[in-house]
């Protein structure tokens, strides 16, 4: 582990999302470069987002939703912040609080660093290392950041850190930024941050999208003392989240959602561990896969890994390349865990990319 503390952009593309390999002619492909859920939204929760659309001549009305994630993670309203998905909210944190020295623990999704950039921040990076297994030493990170983020589980390396690590770079005068995106895909949510308020500075970012299949509606939130949600709620426009996604969100943190997103979270686990076991299979071709995994995809080394992945397209699999990432350099892809029938497929298909 190490910190870049004049690290720039230059040989990563930040703004580079697993999106972009199933756009236009990949369309076709078998996803397992985007980490959205397959077979979701689920027909009960289209049926109740279709139903809100009777409503769309109102101004969206947000309250109901709002006391809905909050009651979901034993909080008070205060400490809740509905925005457009994630990503919103780390454009608010950007250009909303007055930070002199942030400090984002790569490899993990870019769009946090991204949008210091753009509101003008110089960012140092803590690079976790492949040796390390990516783990995270919080005395890697220096004492005087005033701005710390850092995933958990960490897109795009699967890694899940623990909570009482993560909590312990809490500082006064520092604002800690955990994104918790891919929390709800980890059995029992172990290691969540969400709905504590004993940890200084603490800001959890949670997203609706993954696990609901919703990256279309944009929809997430923000918990955070409630000075911080009025400092990012100033930056917010009127009316940010729709009145589908606020309706969205209020179905997906009921007691039975939950308990939904539970089950498909003990299923992504059991997928996961046949996904595991499968690339292992092909180990003598240099495959190495980072391990433990925690979320609902993989981080696999794979040697010529851009031949790889342009074979794995002609072969009808898009996979998410890694070297966009800080800390990841060419010989690295990201796969989203998938049902079984699909690793049988892509495992052929890789071994033939491989030659």
């Amino acid at each position: 582990m190490r910190t870049d503390e004049a690290a720039g952009p230059a040989g990563h593309d930040l703004r580079h999302h697993g999106d972009a390999e199933v756009r236009d002619d990949g369309a076709a492909l078998a996803d397992l470069a985007v980490n959205v859920r397959t077979g979701t939204p689920p027909a009960w929760l289209r049926d109740r987002i279709a139903a809100s659309l009777t409503g769309l001549a109102a101004y969206p009305d947000g309250r109901a939703a709002r006391s809905a994630v909050a009651a979901r993670h034993g909080l008070p309203v205060e400490r809740v912040l509905l925005t457009a998905g994630a990503a919103e909210a780390f454009v608010l944190l950007a250009r909303a609080l007055r930070v002199r020295r942030p400090v984002v623990v790569h490899p993990q999704f870019t769009e946090p660093e991204a949008a210091l950039r753009d509101a003008g921040h110089e960012v140092g990076r803590v690079l976790l290392r492949p040796k390390d297994g990516f783990r995270l030493d919080p005395a890697a990170v220096p004492e005087d950041a005033d701005l710390v983020v850092v995933g958990n589980p960490t897109n795009p390396t699967s890694v899940l850190h623990p909570a009482a690590t993560v909590a312990s770079l809490a500082r006064a005068g520092r604002t800690l930024v955990v994104d918790e995106a891919f929390m709800d895909a980890v059995p029992g949510e172990r290691e969540a941050l969400a709905g504590r308020t004993d940890v200084p500075g603490l800001v959890v970012l949670r997203s609706l999208t993954k696990t609901w299949g919703l990256a279309g509606l944009r929809i997430g939130y923000v918990l955070a003392a409630p000075e911080t949600v009025r400092a990012l709620e100033r930056a917010q426009p009127l009316w940010p989240v729709s009145t589908p996604a606020l309706v969205a969100a209020q179905a997906c943190v009921s007691p039975a959602a939950v308990a939904e997103a539970e089950d498909a979270a003990r299923r992504t686990a059991r997928d996961r561990a046949y996904l595991v076991a499968a690339l292992k299979e092909v180990a003598s071709a240099g495959v190495r896969v980072v391990e433990p995994a925690e979320g609902p995809f993989v981080l696999v080394r794979v040697p010529g890994a851009a031949q790889v992945r342009g074979r794995l397209r002609e072969l009808g699999f898009a996979v998410r390349r890694g070297d966009t990432f800080p800390g990841l350099g060419e010989d690295w892809l990201r796969l989203a865990v998938r049902d079984r029938g699909t690793t049988e497929e892509f495992l052929g298909a890789l071994r033939k990319a491989l030659g």
